[in-house]
């Protein structure tokens, strides 16, 4: 790997979060298009919002721990279980991963910048506008309130009258606008930006399972958008696109939300076993096992994410046909999550481990979505899935895979990435305590609802009668969750007293092999002062230690030798250069595409007044706010980028 020589550098204290010339204060953040700028927003308002649905989480166990119990109504129960599982999806996870999209994918492939700043800004502004449009209706009782998978019939104006629906159907617009805009933008930067000598098939693991992850987005996102237009167009205009007596399939919002459903399953937890697959090399001191088989089988993994989508709907009489297909699928698709798993033990197997807390999250990521998997096979049978279809067997069963599997990964990463992202390592000794809590507390709350379930316990009840044999079982949950509530405490503590601190954390922070690590920690604007020339897979530890790479195949001349003595040294940690005395061009901050967010989300929030009986104000604000998003949009695209 090559760097550049310099003029003479500025120093900056090591630890901060900006390089010199690099604007601070709220408008610099309302206006940034710097794509670790908005990585840390992502960042920031995910967990945010991971505390409001761990809040929710908590009050659904007490409300389950005993029989009888009258802690909320049944009302708010049904919101706290629709706005738990809608924000755990679409605002915690989703954007956690889009956090590491942001911060992680130019620097992993050597580019200054993401392809579209101002797409990527504004992607996180419709996310932010989106979650606060979709979270806020709880504190005045008239949160979604369907579940969150919103099964219609069921959700049109018939049988979900109110507000409450309004908002899941007119957020998840708003949301999968923000996805899809994200989506565009990093699959032309991956494919578009990549260093000289960066091939495809030399990209980290996290670029790679980010890349297909775009797909399965670009793919899945259009098939949801249709069922929520339905169901729209029903609830606001009188439609009948799900309306029974008047011919509609009564199966046709299961069919779409489920094509969209499954890969939406991959889409939480692919970025995480890329994160996985950063830290597991990392600690184990060698190169990841079977890296070709592992790019494939994530591959394997999106293509056959969209063809099992009808396992979920097993109980409903497609035939046996159909239930043959799709059982059939799901089993074949454990095959290439399967060679993952065995990849990463291989991995690990004879390296030189360290079990710093990153690694810790990252082995129980193996454990606990090898334990979601299993369960997730079971269900390929038909006949098994009838009997567990809709009991707490399967709340079991993807909980394991969604936190077991995804928030275990993503927590993985951020302590792996919090000394790049802040400089400033986070406590080991807290994040252990973290650690411990989460991995004791997941098992407590959900492997007991594996035997809640199989005794006949279904989802989504408010309360239940002594005697049915559950009391012991949500007993367990409920002090499992009170345990994860304690790490996540823990984590916060840490995640904030770090920020300020921490111990300084080195360019390298922990002896990684990618291109991101060899940049000051926070890096400066523009990323690298010359774009780096990539030899091999691990450039890093070509230059520091050859030896765990020389298996590996090489572009002469060898990153060792190209070098260059004279460039900006990789070891000072404290030496920062800005942009312009570098003559690097950089875009233009702009508070164009907040407006154009804030102004769009308005726009498509005017529906609500139409169920409020103020027609008017619909048409006065859905005319204004699209006048003003249109008006944003063109000034936007018509001031210069630099």
């Amino acid at each position: 790997m090559a760097t550049t020589a310099a003029p003479a550098p500025i120093n900056t204290p090591a630890g901060t979060s900006y390089a010199p010339g690099e604007a601070t204060g709220i408008w610099s953040w309302l206006t940034t298009v710097d794509h670790k700028r908005i990585g840390t927003l992502y960042l920031w308002t995910a967990l945010t919002f991971f505390i409001v649905a761990g809040i929710e989480a908590f009050i659904i166990r007490l409300q389950l721990m005993k029989p009888n119990n009258q802690l909320v109504s049944a009302e708010m129960y049904n919101q706290l279980f629709t706005m738990h599982g809608t924000t755990m999806v679409f605002l915690v996870i989703m954007p956690l991963s889009a956090a590491f999209f942001n911060y992680l994918i130019p620097l992993q492939i050597g580019a200054r910048d993401v392809a579209f700043p101002r797409l990527n800004a504004f992607s996180y502004w419709v996310y932010l506008f989106g979650g606060i449009f979709m979270t806020v209706p709880i504190f005045f009782n008239v949160a979604p309130n369907g579940g969150w998978f919103g099964y219609a019939p069921l959700t049109t104006m018939q049988f979900s009258g109110g507000l409450n629906i309004d908002f899941w159907v007119i957020g998840l617009q708003i949301l999968g606008v923000s996805s899809l805009a994200a989506a565009f933008n990093f699959i032309t930067t991956i494919i578009n930006m990549r260093a000289p000598g960066m091939s495809l098939m030399r990209m980290p693991i996290f670029t790679w399972m980010s890349f297909v992850v775009q797909f399965l987005l670009i793919l899945a996102f259009p098939a949801i958008t249709i069922a929520l237009f339905f169901l729209q167009f029903d609830r606001f205009f009188g439609t009948q696109f799900y309306e029974i007596a008047a011919g509609a399939d009564p199966l046709l919002w299961q069919h779409l939300f489920w094509v969209f459903g499954h890969p939406e399953v991959y889409i939480l937890i692919l970025p995480a076993f890329g994160l996985a697959s950063e830290i597991l090399p990392t600690f184990s001191k060698k190169p990841l096992f079977g890296y070709n088989v592992m790019v494939y089988s994530g591959i394997m993994i999106g293509f056959l994410g969209f063809g099992v989508w009808a396992h979920h709907m097993f109980a409903v009489g497609m035939g046996a046909t159909a239930d043959t297909i799709f059982a059939m699928a799901t089993l074949l698709i454990g095959i290439p999550t399967g060679v993952k798993i065995f990849n990463w033990v291989a991995t690990m197997w004879g390296g030189n481990i360290r079990f710093t807390v990153a690694m810790k999250f990252a082995i129980s990521l193996v454990a606990l979505f090898t334990i979601g998997g299993i369960s997730g096979v079971m269900h390929s049978s038909p006949p098994t899935d009838l009997q567990q279809t809709d009991t707490y067997f399967i709340v079991a069963h993807f909980h394991y895979v969604l936190f077991g599997g995804s928030i275990m990964g993503i927590m993985g990463g951020i302590y792996f990435y919090y000394p790049k992202i802040f400089g400033r390592y986070m406590s080991e000794k807290l994040g252990n305590w973290h650690f411990w809590s989460f991995f004791v507390g997941m098992n407590m709350t959900f492997f007991p609802m594996h035997y809640a379930g199989m005794l006949g316990m279904p989802r989504r009840i408010y309360t239940y009668d002594i005697g049915q044999g559950w009391e012991q079982f949500n007993l367990w949950s409920t002090v499992g969750a009170l345990l994860q509530g304690v790490g996540l405490i823990c984590f916060v503590y840490n995640f904030v007293k770090s920020r300020k601190r921490g111990e300084v954390a080195p360019n390298d922070a922990w002896g990684a092999g990618t291109l991101e690590w060899s940049i000051p920690s926070p890096p400066p604007d523009y990323n690298f002062a010359k774009i780096p020339y990539v030899t091999s897979r691990y450039p890093l530890w070509d230059i520091k230690q050859p030896e765990m790479t020389a298996e590996l195949t090489h572009t002469a001349p060898d990153a060792g030798v190209i070098a260059d003595a004279h460039a900006v040294p990789m070891h000072e940690e404290t030496q920062y250069y800005t942009a312009k005395s570098l003559g690097i061009p950089m875009p233009f901050p702009t508070i164009k595409p907040f407006f154009a967010a804030l102004f769009m989300v308005l726009m498509m929030a005017g529906l609500v007044f139409i169920h409020l009986d103020l027609f008017w104000v619909a048409i006065f604000v859905m005319i204004g706010s699209g006048a003003a998003f249109v008006g944003s949009l063109y000034g936007w695209l018509t001031s210069p980028l630099e």
